[in-house]
């Protein structure tokens, strides 16, 4: 079994359940009880938040993500894990920085996009998952077209997001409005909707609105423990 490393804090919400996942999965594969051989990073979201939002500074959002993959690789990491879809932004530089891989999570979302034979689909996220390019030209690399939804949408997602879902908070009026947007995204032409915030999965899911929903955590989580298990050539 490979070691894997997971980049967490960004929330302590989606971790918690990254380590859960990923443990029931490893048990579920090889029985018994097993789980996994795995390494957290854990940083504060509040450093974090304050570098993006507060200054603006790009670099030192950046830093703090890197720090935390080069412990994972000094503890023996084989590969890294971020549990939070918008600081893969930063996995372009930091490949450049280390000597084991990352699993990006948009590279496992575009697997599951493609195996439910889906070529359009929604973005909903924090503002720099939906605005940057990021995680939309990751997934045009796969051939999968993205909608991004409008201004006003956007805004109520980012500040839920940050005002209620990192804070554990998860109230029936944000998931019947998520639900609301689905349906919309769906009318603009988007065959399934990405979750493409590690929060937003714990708040909705497909029981929730008949829109296909493609739950980031999970697919992540079910991808790391693929490259987990899977025989060294």
């Amino acid at each position: 079994m490979k070691k894997i490393g997971v980049i967490g804090g960004l929330s302590w919400i989606s971790t918690a359940e990254y380590y859960r996942r990923i443990n029931e999965l490893v048990q579920e594969r090889l029985g018994g009880v097993h789980s996994a051989d795995l390494v957290l990073a854990s940083v504060d979201r509040q450093d974090y938040v304050d570098a993006v939002i507060e200054r603006r500074d790009e670099a030192a959002a950046g830093g703090i993500v890197l720090t935390a993959a080069r412990s994972l690789e000094a503890a023996g990491a084989d590969f890294i894990v971020i549990s939070c879809n918008d600081a893969h932004r930063f996995v372009p530089m930091m490949e450049a920085e280390l000597s084991i891989p990352f699993l990006h999570i948009a590279d496992a979302a575009a697997g599951a996009i493609l195996a439910r034979g889906q070529k359009t689909v929604a973005l909903i996220g924090v503002r720099k998952t939906m605005e940057d390019t990021f995680y939309s030209d990751r997934l045009a690399a796969h051939g999968i077209a993205t909608i991004v939804p409008e201004e006003e949408e956007r805004a109520y997602l980012h500040q839920s997001i940050f005002d209620e879902l990192v804070k554990d908070v998860f109230l029936d009026a944000t998931r019947a409005r998520y639900a609301d947007l689905a349906s919309s995204l769906q009318a603009r032409g988007a065959e399934g909707v990405v979750l493409a915030c590690t929060e937003i999965p714990l708040l909705i899911g497909e029981k929730d609105t008949e829109v296909p929903l493609y739950a980031t955590t999970e697919i992540h989580c079910r991808a790391a423990v693929d490259m987990a298990l899977a025989e060294t050539p």
